[in-house]
């Protein structure tokens, strides 16, 4: 929520980006994404955004939004029904202590039964990097929530750094709870961070709690890179950014098959070496068998956006595919549209302190098509992290402009079909 000055910026689509080559060697291709804003509900001081979808048309918009004292936040969500009418918006938590970060935001989705589930991050000691994990449900619409104090997904009471969440809903009401575990910083190391982070899953029933302690999949991770998971035909996929002992940072990949979790693999074999989180998580996106996923990587000194298909759920990855500008920030997020294509966002850096929310979709066969500027904004970290959702033809984005009174956009992406 603390955000360097900017000014708010329209959403704009390049004429340039209207008809270009999709890709070296390949002929002009017309554009098909076209962009409108869409009303927010969201006011000023709002930030961190994340979408969902509900019954297939009711799209879910949570955010944080800072009070006047500068001091109290709230996490709030509004719904988008089918004819374009916002609800009222409402508070699912609003507290002095909840731990405000512009890479690590909370979210709402729902679950299979219709009920809301929410999670959030909030202190638990004085340490820099002391907060929890909460979870919280409602079983009307979001009017009431389950009473304080939210369940946790780990253990209470560990003054340590908890976060980067990922719920994924399944069919039976349930969901995993996908989250970063720390542990508590050494002695005398107040403000420092402790040991690596591990991946670690906790399971959210249909009774509205946590079902026992988190399983961890994962004894060594980047310490604050978002997770991805997405449900195949075969079972749950889950993504995140490993860390070896030699510091090689690149994405992991493990399945759900036979009851039981595959060995972890890498994604693609970057070998991003470096000495520090890149704070730059993975997406996904799934179908039946079909997987996209995408991701950042700074290999070999050279920054870049990929995405790599799969037609096997995840089993099996074909060559990634570059995505950027050869400028991007990274911050990526992707949906698989009908006909088995899918449509990547992303942040690509302008130069000083200026950028551009991007769209491009990438084509089953591999090709791409010509990208296009959503909006331009500021580089910085305020500028967060786009989140998106579809919902039929049209993607729902939702990204935050930083400034005195950082504001959340929402544009509607309707993609004309092949």
């Amino acid at each position: 929520m603390r955000s360097p000055a900017s000014q708010c910026l329209p959403i704009v689509v390049l004429l340039g980006c209207v008809v270009a080559c999709s890709s070296e060697g390949e002929g002009p291709r017309r554009q098909r994404i076209s962009v409108s804003p869409l009303v927010s509900p969201t006011g000023p001081n709002s930030a961190e955004p994340f979408v969902s979808l509900s019954d297939g048309k009711t799209l879910i918009l949570s955010w944080l939004q800072r009070d006047a004292d500068s001091v109290t936040t709230a996490l709030r969500f509004a719904t988008l029904d089918s004819s374009g009418a916002w609800s009222a918006a409402g508070d699912i938590v609003r507290a002095k202590d909840l731990f405000v970060n512009w890479a690590d935001f909370p979210s709402v989705v729902p679950l299979a039964s219709g009920k809301l589930l929410a999670h959030w991050l909030q202190r638990n000691g004085t340490g820099r990097y002391s907060y929890d994990v909460r979870l919280a449900e409602s079983g009307d619409g979001g009017r009431t929530w389950s009473p304080a104090p939210a369940s946790t997904p780990h253990a209470r009471g560990i003054p340590a750094e908890h976060g980067f969440v990922t719920l994924l809903p399944r069919a039976d009401s349930t969901a995993d709870v996908l989250f970063l575990n720390g542990s508590p910083a050494p002695e005398n190391a107040a403000g420092e961070r402790g040991p690596p982070m591990r991946l670690a899953r906790a399971r959210w029933t249909a009774a509205g709690a946590v079902a026992g302690p988190e399983e961890t999949l994962d004894m060594r991770t980047c310490d604050c890179c978002q997770t991805a998971a997405a449900v195949t035909s075969r079972g749950p996929v889950i993504l995140y950014r490993d860390r070896s002992e030699s510091e090689t940072r690149d994405i992991y990949l493990r399945r759900f098959v036979d009851n039981a979790w595959t060995e972890a693999k890498p994604l693609h074999a970057d070998g991003w070496v470096i000495n520090a989180c890149p704070v730059n998580g993975p997406a996904i996106s799934a179908a039946g068998e079909q997987v996209a996923a995408v991701w950042f990587t700074g290999a070999r000194d050279t920054a870049k956006v990929q995405l790599v298909f799969s037609a096997d759920a995840g089993a099996t990855f074909g060559a990634p595919i570059r995505i950027d500008g050869g400028m991007p920030s990274g911050r990526v997020d992707v949906e698989l549209l009908t006909g088995g294509d899918a449509l990547v966002t992303w942040i690509e850096r302008m130069g000083k302190d200026s950028a551009e929310v991007r769209a491009r979709i990438v084509r089953a066969d591999g090709t791409t098509e010509p990208p296009l500027t959503v909006s331009p904004l500021s580089g910085g970290r305020a500028s967060g992290f786009p989140r998106m959702v579809r919902r039929g033809n049209e993607i729902v984005l939702a990204w935050t402009v930083p400034g005195a009174a950082s504001e959340v956009r929402l544009a509607s992406l309707t993609i004309t079909p092949r």
